[in-house]
């Protein structure tokens, strides 16, 4: 996933891998856009600590995109198109 999303493939909007928030260590994030890109294993289906760590991310003000492991593999356009729509609608004043 990080070669779709690094080198700014996405226009403007430029990503950073594995960094941390509060607590925990984001997988990718656009901070332009205020959007975590997770991507997540059957070890990740109906998490606690999943719905936890979302929580408190997303009090940092972030939205939170999950891609699983399948999908990447299966679906790579799917996953492109998915990051591409989350990065267009972010909420107002998140933008540059």
């Amino acid at each position: 996933l990080w070669s779709m999303l690094r080198n700014r493939r996405f226009g403007e909007y430029k990503f950073r891998r594995q960094v941390p928030i509060d607590r925990y260590v984001a997988d990718f994030v656009c901070h332009s856009a205020k959007l975590v890109v997770e991507l997540d294993g059957s070890q990740h289906v109906e998490s606690e600590r999943d719905v936890i760590r979302d929580a408190v991310i997303a009090r940092h003000g972030f939205r939170i995109l999950r891609i699983w492991n399948n999908e990447l593999t299966h679906a790579r356009d799917s996953v492109l198109d998915a990051v591409w729509h989350a990065l267009q609608h972010t909420t107002e004043g998140d933008h540059p």
